[in-house]
């Protein structure tokens, strides 16, 4: 029987790996900008294995962007693929293309003990969805549905892009703030990394402080090492990211529980466990007490993305 391969491609690191016996092995990450396209980054990972073409039958590679036709182009790289193209440059007889982030979510049924930690306590109801979200470099929000016997469905969708929400008159605010430099403030704008450097500046703006940092990996750094005004930034980003949160609940009736994911929180995890966002999250009026119970933890695993590849490739085949 043949390998299969799977694959997570973000803007700077592709990262890949071998699909045996229903678990992943031989992770590796290759830069991007060092390859043409994903045939020829691809093609170099299975050299350094010493397998030709052919030894792969099934590859799915997590995309970001909406996956439609033969010919795909990534939103956050220079990459094109064509699946004609693909599948005959590499010997493949199955190419599956799947959203990131509905790889994301699916990698979340793969979750070891030491790879989450609970941020709010509560018991999942297997029935009802979760909510995956995840600021990174963008803000991506997702639904996992459990279908029974070990099947799983995700479902994209772009509620990153939604409005931002205010609960405070400091949150209203900021909010204000930020509109004047850029328009349409949608949770996005705020929660990403991006966005966490953004937030700053507006605080900054609004307390006439200075802004000396220029970074979202210098107000971190400032943070964990106990500045005041960038453990204030961090807190209103927790704040903020416990409101999205919520309305998601609320939308989907995602007791199910909540995955925080993406590379943002991870970095200040121990700030995040300590901060509102549990507050925030359950802070929506008459409906407060729908929250109890409901889960929510934040995720370290290194390659969930690449897992939940794996998961949506075995669930095609079989």
């Amino acid at each position: 029987m043949k390998l299969a391969l799977v694959g997570d491609i973000g803007g700077t690191n592709a990262r890949f790996a071998l699909w045996e016996n229903d678990r992943m092995h031989s992770v590796q990450v290759l830069a991007v900008e060092d390859y043409t396209n994903p045939e020829q980054a691809i093609g170099v990972y299975l050299d350094r294995l010493g397998l030709a073409r052919g030894a792969i039958g099934a590859v799915c590679l997590a995309v970001a962007g909406p996956v439609d036709g033969d010919e795909f182009r990534f939103t956050n790289n220079h990459w094109r693929l064509s699946r004609k193209v693909f599948c005959e440059a590499l010997q493949v007889d199955e190419l599956l293309l799947i959203n990131d982030f509905s790889a994301m979510a699916l990698g979340m049924t793969r979750l070891e003990e030491g790879e989450y930690r609970t941020v709010c306590p509560g018991m999942a109801d297997p029935l009802r969805p979760a909510v995956v979200i995840g600021p990174g470099t963008g803000l991506g929000v997702g639904t996992l549905l459990n279908l029974g016997q070990g099947h799983w469905m995700a479902l994209p969708g772009e509620g990153g892009h939604v409005d931002l929400p205010v609960g405070t008159a400091r949150e209203a605010q900021i909010r204000q703030q930020i509109e004047e430099q850029v328009g349409h403030v949608s949770a996005e704008t705020v929660l990403s990394g991006g966005g966490l450097l953004r937030l700053y500046q507006a605080i900054c703006a609004i307390d006439n402080h200075p802004s000396t940092l220029d970074s979202p990996a210098e107000i971190t750094s400032a943070a964990l090492a106990g500045d005041a005004l960038a453990l204030a930034v961090i807190e209103q980003f927790c704040r903020f990211l416990g409101r999205v949160a919520g309305n998601n609940v609320l939308t989907l009736g995602g007791r199910g529980g909540v995955f925080i994911v993406g590379g943002v929180i991870p970095r200040f995890v121990e700030l995040f466990l300590a901060s509102g966002f549990a507050e925030s999250f359950a802070d929506k009026g008459c409906m407060s007490g729908y929250f109890k119970g409901v889960p929510v933890w934040v995720v370290t695993a290194q390659y969930s993305g690449l897992l939940g590849a794996g998961v949506a490739l075995q669930q095609a085949l079989a």
